[in-house]
């Protein structure tokens, strides 16, 4: 029986989610192993850094653990990227899933130690709300939508996905990269950024439109990130302030770099994600993006 480790690199987590994601992964016939800091609390945070860094050494050096899934995001993990021992990751390769804040692990991961990371759903966050009674197979289509995307990855199956928004048509190559936009911002003055070509993909929750159009404007000021992306890849951008100038903003933003830029994937912080393996290459053509 294969064993997926839970920790918590950033916000608290709460009992009763977790439970009820325990729950879901031992119904698809999983073990679970919980790190030791797994409902520490230190204001905002899921405990210590110190014992967030631990636990994540622990878990991957673990031969039992097959997969790493962290609890949820919130804040915290951009605390960790330089106390991590990357050596240790890369002498101990398996695949670590999340997004949202934990964006900052699976970017720093795959640039220290070229390893695949996974930006995919995270126990609390995509499986807390399961009931296991009375009939585990009415839960919601959701869960096993993010749950079969995550299986699929991780088994490194072709990856085909549909987006249906185009703001500059083309086609381009590279590898897969991104995550939380905001998250990807909080890495500046960090070497993270590749150094091939590469599809970037972003997605944000409770941002204005000001502070998205900021964001992508410090990205594009780092001139390794312009010279390296060749195409932008959008998944939701949840509660924005303004959908209309959001629109003109990303038709801007892909004149502007005349790339592709291609809106309609479902990266998300919404119910329904897909697992997206960052630093698999990648196609994008027109709607259409290809992981291999």
């Amino acid at each position: 029986m294969k064993t997926i480790g839970i920790i918590a690199p950033s916000g608290g987590v709460d009992e009763i989610k977790m439970n009820n994601a325990i729950a879901f992964f031992e119904n698809k016939g999983y073990k679970v192993k919980l790190a030791k800091n797994i409902f520490d609390k230190k204001r905002y945070l899921a405990g210590s850094d110190k014992d967030k860094v631990d636990e994540l050494h622990n878990f991957f050096e673990d031969s039992e653990i097959d997969m790493i899934i962290s609890a949820r995001g919130g804040y915290g993990a951009i605390r960790l990227v330089n106390q991590i021992d990357y050596d240790l990751i890369k002498n101990n390769p398996k695949p670590f899933i999340g997004f949202s804040d934990v964006t900052a692990l699976l970017l720093m991961i795959y640039k220290k130690t070229g390893i695949t990371t996974y930006h995919g759903p995270m126990a609390c966050s995509d499986f807390g709300d399961f009931i296991p009674y009375p009939n585990p197979l009415l839960q919601g289509e959701g869960m096993m939508f993010s749950w079969n995307n995550l299986i699929k990855a991780i088994n490194d199956e072709k990856l085909e996905f549909d987006g249906n928004k185009i703001y500059r048509e083309g086609e381009a190559r590279g590898i897969i990269w991104g995550g939380n936009l905001a998250t990807v911002v909080s890495l500046c003055g960090l070497d993270f950024i590749p150094s091939k070509d590469f599809i970037f993909f972003a997605e944000d929750l409770n941002e204005p439109v000001y502070k998205i159009d900021k964001m992508f404007q410090q990205l594009i000021n780092i001139n390794q990130f312009k010279n390296n992306c060749k195409a932008i890849v959008l998944g939701d951008f949840l509660n924005v302030d303004n959908r209309e100038w959001l629109e003109e903003y990303f038709y801007e933003l892909a004149n502007r770099l005349e790339i592709p830029v291609v809106a309609g994937f479902k990266i998300t912080h919404d119910r329904d994600k897909i697992t997206v393996p960052i630093g698999k290459e990648s196609v994008l053509d027109g709607e259409n993006l290809f992981i291999f």
